[in-house]
C-alpha cells in the first residue's frame, strides 16, 4: 500500500509539470534526481558537509521564570537561575553567558566562590553542582546528589572551601567544594534543639557564620527556632524559640546582634548578650489598632541589614505590606535611619541582594546598590542618592515588554542603517536614571575580527516593532515603532470589531517585510491590515492614505471548468482595481449586516510624524456580508517596482503604493484561468455560521468562522507568557479527522516570521500535526491518491508565499520582466508578469498592467519559499530602490530621482537571455526549475514523516544553500542547485508554537528563535563561525587581587584573632570527622569541559580547545600548588626562627641545667 501511494504521489507531482513541458521529476525520499535539461549547466558547487555544524551561540533577553540570584563582589559578575534549570551569568555589556543543567531541574540557590572563578548551584532535584567559570563556556566540574534529604538552604563563607547545606529534615551537612565530598561532620536537628522540645523545628531556612567568630554557625529553622552552634565543641551556645515563622536572618557586621524577618510582617532584633527575647520588634508597615497592638501584615520574605561608616545603617526588605488593600503592587522597602522609602514594582519580587564595597562580613558594609530580580524584569537601585534612582540597564531585558509575536533576522545589512536608527531612537530614551556606571562590570569582551552589521526585528502583541542591533553576538535596542498610532482609539462607548475579535490586542503584529536598502518597511497586523512605512530623518505633517480591499471568494459560482472560460483577464486594471471605499461609521452593527467596513479606523486628519519610520499607506481587508476578513497569510514588497502584494485564503491583492491604488484583486481560482489543474466541485449551500460543524477549518480558510470565540482562544495562546503545551483533547476538539492538502506556516520571502494568528487553527498549526500526525499523513495520502483531479468542496486555496522578482512569465520570453511568484497551500506555483513604466514621471501617472499567464508549477505540500540563482549558481538579489529622504529640503541643483538597482532594463541582452534558476521549497519537497523553459532540473523530497516549518535560501561561505527547519526538530541544509543533503541534525524537537512562529535563518550561517516567551536564542550552522565562537564570547573570570581585610593588622594576624584560630580543615576533614555515609549522597564527576569542547568537536580545533582547557586546569592546579608552597615556606621560616631562638637560649647551658 505504501509503495502504491508513493507511485501516485510521483504521478501527481510530475503531471502538472509535464503538462507545462518540463520532464517528470518524481523521486524517492531524500534522493535528488536530475532531469534532461535544454542545455548543460556549468555550476561549480563549493559547499561540503565539512562547512556545516550546529551550535548555540548566545541567548538574549530576560531569563524566563527566574528563581535565584547571586553576586560576586570582587569579580563583579551576577548569576540568575531559572525554573527550567538555566543559569545566566552577566558582566559588563557583551559578557553574557547561558548555562543549562542537563536535568532541567529548577535552580533553588546560587553561591559564588568569591574571586575563585567558580559557582555552586543547588537544584530542586537535590543536587549540588560546581561550575568552572574560568573558561568562556562554563562547565560542571563536580556534582553531588543527595539521596535521602531535600536541600533547602546553602551557605558558603568567604574564603572557605566548606559549604554548609541545610535540609528539609532540619539537618546541616558540610561539603568540601574542592573535591565535592561530603564531610562526616553533621549537625543533626535533634542535637541542635533541646531534648525537651516535642515538635520538629522544620526545614533549615538560614545558615550563616558569625562575623565575630567563624567557629559559630547560626541556624534558622522555619518554625521560628534559632540555634547558635559552636562548631568546635559541637554543642549549642544558645537557642531561641520565637512564635512567628522565620524567613531570613541578617547580621550586624560586629557580630553582636542580628535581625530576623517573620511571616507576620515583623522585624525582630536580637542581641547575643540576652537571647531570652528580642530587644526590638517592629512592624514597618503595620498600623496601630485600638488595643495598641500592630495589625498583621504580609510576610517579609527577606531582610538585609547593612551598616555605613558615615550614616545610619540600611534595612532593606521585600514584602511586609498590610492586608487592608487588595491588588497592591509588590514593594521593596528601604529604611535609612528614620526615613522609609517604599519602591513599588511592576512584578512580584523573586529575590534581591545588596551590593557592598567589601566582601568581608566583619567590616562596615557600605552598601551602594541593590539588585532586584522580579518575575519579568531586572533592576538595580542606586543607594548612594537620596531619591534612589535606578541604573539604566545595558542588557536587552525588555524583549518581552509586550509578548513577541514574530521575528525577522537580517545579516550583512547596509553599514549606515544601524547608526541612523540608533540616532533616531536615542531621542526617545527615558531619563531620570542614575548617573553612575553600571555596577555589574566584571569580565572582559572585545568585538571579534569577523563582524558585519546585523539587525533583528521583533513584532509584539501591542502593535509595537523593535529594531535591535545584533552585531557581534550582542543585542542592543536601536529604535521602537508603535503601529497603533496609525489608528483612532475606540471611544468609551464604542467598541471596535477588532477589539471584540482579539480582545485587548487588535494591533498585534503578524509578520513584517523590510527592504534595508530602500528602508521601506511593511507590517501585517492581526486585524487584517497592512501598514507601509517610509524612513525619513525629518519630521513631517502629513495624512495617511487608506485603501480598503474587498478580498472575498465565493466558491458557489466559480466552480466548473466551463465557468473559467469567462474569467475576466486582468490586463485591464479597471476590471480588478476596486476603488478605495469610504469607511463606514463605527456602530454596534450586528454581524449579519456588517459589510464593507474594516476592523480598525485609520486617522483621517493631518498628523505630525517625528523623524524615523513614518506611515504612508494602510491597506485593510473589509467585512463581507457579515463575515470578518480572513487573516493575511503572505506578504512581499518591492521598492524598485513600488508594489506591495498580500494574500490570504481567499486570494491575492497587489497594491501600487506609489500611486496609492489597488491594481489587482483576484481569487486564486481566477489567477489560474484555463490552466487550473483541478476541477472545482460545487460547494453545498452555506450553513448557519453558528454551527460548530461548519467550523472544520480545512486548510487555512475558515479561521475566522465562528469568529469571536475562535480568535480569542487562538490569540490567548499567542500572547500568554507560559510554556504550557497545547492539549491533545483541545486540539482534536477543534480539528477535522481528515485534513486534505495540509498547509504549513507561511514564510515571507525576506526572512520574516510566520503568521501568528493561526496558533490553534488546526489545519495550519504544526502543533496539531505533531499531536495527530497519523491522521495528517493518512489524509494527505488519501487526498493525493483518491482525488487527483478534484478538490474537496470545502477547501479554500490559501496564498502562502509571495515574491517579486525579475523572471520569465512565459516560456517564450527572451528577456526577464517584473514578475510576482505566488505559492499556494495546495503546492501550486503561479507566475504573474507585470509591465511597469521605467520613466519616473510615467511611473507616477501611467497604470501598471498585470496579466496572469496561467503558468503553473507543482510541488507536494504548501509552498514556503522562493529563491533565484543565475546560471553559475550565484544568488540573484531582487531589484530595489536606493533610499532617498522624501521629506528633505529640495536641492534645485540635485533633484531627488529614483535610483533603481537590478531592474531588468538595465540588464544586457546577452546576460538576460541566459535565463535563471528558480528554487521552490514546500513543506515536503524542494525543486529547482530552469527559466524560462520551466524544466525541472532537480527535485529532493525533504521529509515524508514530518513537514518543513521554515525554509530560506541563504548565503554561507561565499556560496548559497537551502536551509530548512522541520517540525520534528531536524535542521537540514541542501546544496544549490543540485539539492544535495549537506547537513541533517536532530537539533530541537518542536514543543510549542513559539518556536515554529519565530524560527528564521539568515545569511552568514546564523538563525534564531524564541526559546522562551522572554528569550531569543541565536544559533549557527556554520563550522567557520563555530570555530571562531570562542574568541567572540566574553571572558567571565578576570584575575583580580582579593582586597585586604581592613581591620586585620599585622600584629593581630601574627598573634592570632578569633577568625584566624579557627581551622575548618581540622574539624571537617576526613581525619577528624571521618567519612559520610555513602547512601546519603552520591558524587558525580562532571564532564569537565566537554561542553566547551563540543563547540568545536572535530579536527584540529577540537584538539586546540581541549589543550586550552587542560592548560587552564593545569594553571589552576599550579596556582593552588604555589599557594601551598608559600604556606609551607612561611611555616618553615617560623619553625627556623623558633629553632634559632631555642638554640641561642640553650647554647650556654650545661647538660645538668636542662
Amino acid at each position: 500500500m505504501k509503495k502504491f501511494r508513493k507511485v501516485l504521489d510521483g504521478l501527481t507531482t510530475s503531471s502538472p509539470a509535464s503538462a507545462g513541458g518540463s520532464p517528470s521529476c518524481g523521486s524517492a525520499a531524500g534522493t535528488p534526481t536530475a532531469a534532461p535539461t535544454p542545455r548543460e549547466l556549468d555550476v561549480h558547487e563549493t559547499l561540503l558537509s565539512e562547512h556545516f555544524h550546529i551550535c548555540k551561540t548566545v541567548r538574549h533577553g530576560f531569563p524566563y521564570q527566574p528563581t535565584a540570584l547571586a553576586f560576586d563582589p570582587v569579580q563583579k559578575i551576577l548569576a540568575i537561575g531559572s525554573r527550567s534549570g538555566g543559569v545566566r551569568i552577566l558582566g559588563r555589556p557583551g559578557v553574557d553567558c547561558y548555562c543549562q543543567h542537563e536535568s532541567g531541574a529548577a535552580v533553588l540557590q546560587l553561591q559564588f566562590l568569591i574571586n575563585e572563578g567558580a559557582l555552586v548551584s543547588a537544584c530542586a532535584d537535590d543536587t549540588l553542582h560546581l561550575w568552572n567559570l574560568r573558561q568562556r563556556r562554563p562547565a560542571i566540574l563536580h556534582s553531588l546528589k543527595f539521596n535521602r534529604e531535600r536541600i533547602t538552604f546553602c551557605h558558603l563563607p568567604f574564603q572557605s572551601k566548606w559549604l554548609y547545606v541545610g535540609t528539609e529534615r532540619g539537618n546541616t551537612h558540610i561539603v568540601n567544594v574542592e573535591s565535592f565530598v561530603l564531610s562526616g561532620y553533621v549537625i543533626m536537628w535533634n542535637k541542635a534543639i533541646e531534648l525537651s522540645t516535642k515538635t520538629h523545628p522544620g526545614p533549615v531556612v538560614h545558615l550563616s557564620d558569625s562575623p565575630k567568630d567563624e567557629g559559630k554557625l547560626l541556624i534558622g529553622f522555619e518554625s521560628g527556632t534559632i540555634v547558635m552552634w559552636d562548631l568546635r565543641s559541637k554543642r549549642a551556645d544558645f537557642r531561641i524559640y520565637y512564635d512567628e515563622a522565620i524567613h531570613s536572618v541578617s547580621w550586624h557586621h560586629e557580630g553582636r546582634q542580628f535581625m530576623c524577618s517573620h511571616s507576620d510582617g515583623s522585624l525582630s532584633m536580637w542581641n547575643l548578650r540576652n537571647t531570652a527575647k528580642p530587644f526590638q520588634v517592629t512592624f514597618p508597615h503595620g498600623k496601630s489598632q485600638r488595643d495598641g497592638r500592630k495589625e498583621s501584615c504580609k510576610p517579609i520574605l527577606k531582610v538585609e541589614y547593612k551598616t555605613c561608616r558615615n550614616s545610619e545603617p540600611f534595612v532593606i526588605f521585600s514584602g511586609g505590606l498590610s492586608y487592608d488593600k487588595a491588588g497592591r503592587r509588590p514593594t521593596l522597602t528601604i529604611m535609612h535611619g528614620k526615613a522609609i522609602t517604599v519602591l513599588e514594582m511592576d512584578h512580584p519580587i523573586v529575590e534581591f541582594t545588596v551590593l557592598c564595597e567589601t566582601p568581608y562580613l566583619n567590616e562596615v558594609q557600605e552598601p551602594y546598590a541593590v539588585v532586584v530580580l522580579l518575575e519579568k524584569d531586572f533592576i538595580v537601585v542606586d543607594l548612594t542618592q537620596s531619591n534612589f534612582p535606578i541604573f539604566e540597564n545595558p542588557y536587552p531585558m525588555d524583549v518581552h515588554e509586550s509578548p513577541v509575536t514574530c521575528t525577522a533576522y537580517f545579516a550583512d545589512c547596509p553599514p549606515d542603517i544601524i547608526p541612523v536608527l540608533y540616532s533616531i531612537g536615542a531621542k526617545h530614551k527615558k531619563t531620570g536614571y542614575s548617573h553612575k556606571e553600571w555596577p555589574v562590570s566584571g569580565g572582559t569582551w572585545t568585538i571579534g575580527s569577523q563582524t558585519y552589521p546585523e539587525i533583528i526585528i521583533t513584532g509584539h502583541a501591542d502593535g509595537s516593532i523593535k529594531f535591535w542591533d545584533a552585531t557581534a553576538i550582542t543585542l542592543q535596542m536601536l529604535y521602537k515603532l508603535k503601529t497603533s498610532k496609525v489608528f483612532e482609539k475606540p471611544k468609551g462607548g464604542e467598541v471596535g470589531r477588532s477589539a471584540e475579535l482579539v480582545e485587548e490586542d487588535p494591533y498585534a503584529v503578524q509578520m513584517v517585510s523590510w527592504c534595508p536598502q530602500s528602508r521601506v518597511f511593511c507590517v501585517v497586523g492581526i486585524s487584517a491590515h497592512v501598514i507601509l512605512y517610509r524612513f525619513s530623518k525629518h519630521d513631517a505633517n502629513t495624512s495617511i492614505t487608506s485603501l480598503e480591499v474587498r478580498l472575498q471568494c465565493e466558491m458557489e459560482d466559480v466552480i466548473s471548468p466551463s465557468d473559467t472560460e469567462n474569467t475576466v483577464c486582468a490586463t485591464d486594471p479597471g476590471g480588478h482595481s476596486p476603488q478605495p471605499q469610504p469607511s463606514s461609521p463605527r456602530s454596534n452593527t450586528p454581524d449579519s449586516v456588517r459589510d464593507s467596513i474594516p476592523c480598525l479606523r485609520v486617522k483621517d486628519r493631518v498628523i505630525r510624524m517625528p523623524p524615523g519610520y513614518q506611515a504612508e499607506l494602510v491597506v485593510q481587508l473589509l467585512w463581507v456580508d457579515g463575515e470578518p476578513p480572513q487573516q493575511i497569510t503572505s506578504l512581499d514588497l518591492n521598492s524598485a517596482y513600488g508594489l506591495l502584494a498580500v494574500g490570504n485564503c481567499n486570494g491575492l491583492a497587489v497594491v501600487d503604493y506609489l500611486q496609492k491604488t489597488v491594481i489587482l484583486c483576484m481569487s486564486t481560482v481566477e489567477l489560474y484561468g484555463s490552466a487550473d489543474p483541478f476541477q472545482r466541485l460545487t460547494r453545498s449551500p452555506r450553513k448557519n455560521r453558528q454551527s460548530t460543524s461548519d467550523f472544520c477549518m480545512r486548510g487555512l480558510s475558515n479561521f475566522y468562522s465562528d469568529s469571536k470565540k475562535r480568535i480569542r482562544t487562538s490569540y490567548q495562546s499567542l500572547t500568554e507568557l507560559s510554556d504550557n503545551q497545547v492539549s491533545l483533547d483541545l486540539e482534536r476538539s477543534k480539528s477535522p479527522t481528515s485534513v486534505p492538502y495540509p498547509s504549513s506556516l507561511h514564510n515571507d520571502p525576506r526572512g520574516t516570521a510566520e503568521p501568528v494568528s493561526n496558533l490553534r487553527a488546526s489545519h495550519y498549526s504544526p502543533v496539531f500535526y505533531l499531536l495527530d500526525n497519523e491522521s495528517r499523513e493518512n489524509s494527505f495520502s488519501r487526498s493525493r491518491s483518491s482525488s487527483v483531479s478534484s478538490i474537496d468542496r470545502d477547501t479554500k486555496e490559501a496564498v502562502t508565499t509571495l515574491q517579486f522578482a525579475e523572471s520569465y512569465g512565459r516560456k517564450l520570453d527572451t528577456l526577464p520582466t517584473p514578475c510576482l511568484w505566488v505559492g499556494t497551500s495546495l503546492g501550486l506555483v503561479l507566475l504573474v508578469p507585470m509591465s511597469i513604466p521605467m520613466d519616473e514621471q510615467e511611473r507616477m501617472e501611467e497604470p501598471i498592467t498585470v496579466a496572469p499567464t496561467g503558468t503553473v508549477l507543482m510541488l507536494k505540500g504548501s509552498v514556503l519559499r522562493f529563491g533565484f540563482l543565475d546560471c553559475s549558481g550565484g544568488l540573484i538579489q531582487s531589484p530595489y530602490e536606493l533610499w532617498r529622504d522624501l521629506n528633505a529640503p529640495e536641492d534645485p541643483e540635485r533633484p531627488r530621482r529614483r535610483k533603481l538597482v537590478n531592474f531588468s532594463p538595465c540588464s544586457s541582452q546577452e546576460t538576460a537571455s541566459d535565463g535563471h534558476l528558480a528554487v521552490v521549497c514546500s513543506e515536503r519537497q524542494a525543486k529547482v526549475f530552469l527559466m524560462p523553459s520551466q524544466a525541472c532540473l532537480y527535485v529532493h523530497n525533504i521529509t515524508e514523516s514530518s513537514f518543513v516549518l521554515r525554509a530560506d535560501v541563504v548565503g554561507v561561505s561565499n556560496s548559497v544553500c537551502l536551509a530548512c527547519f522541520c517540525a520534528n526538530g531536524h535542521i537540514m541544509i541542501l546544496s544549490l542547485p543540485s539539492l544535495r543533503p549537506l547537513l541533517d541534525v536532530n537539533y530541537l524537537p518542536l514543543t510549542d508554537m513559539r518556536i515554529a512562529r519565530t524560527f528564521c535563518f539568515t545569511n552568514g550561517g546564523q538563525a534564531l528563535y524564541l526559546s522562551s516567551p522572554t528569550e531569543i536564542q541565536r544559533i549557527t550552522y556554520s563550522q567557520e563561525m563555530c570555530d571562531n565562537l570562542q574568541e567572540m564570547l566574553g571572558e567571565l573570570f578576570t584575575p583580580t587581587e582579593t582586597p585586604e581585610a581592613q581591620n586585620r593588622g599585622f600584629l593581630k594576624g601574627f598573634f592570632g584573632g578569633n577568625a584566624q584560630t579557627f581551622d575548618r580543615e581540622e574539624l571537617f576533614g576526613e581525619a577528624a570527622a571521618g567519612k559520610a555515609s555513602r547512601s546519603l549522597a552520591q558524587h558525580i564527576p562532571g564532564q569537565g569541559s566537554v561542553e566547551g569542547v563540543r563547540v568545536a568537536a572535530g579536527g584540529v580545533v577540537g584538539d586546540l580547545a581541549r589543550a586550552r582547557i587542560a592548560l587552564d586546569e593545569r594553571g589552576q592546579r599550579l596556582g593552588e600548588l604555589e599557594e601551598r608552597t608559600a604556606l609551607m615556606m612561611s611555616s618553615a621560616e617560623t619553625f627556623s626562627k623558633h629553632a634559632h631562638e631555642l638554640m641561642l637560649k640553650c647554647k650556654d647551658k650545661k647538660w645538668y641545667q636542662f
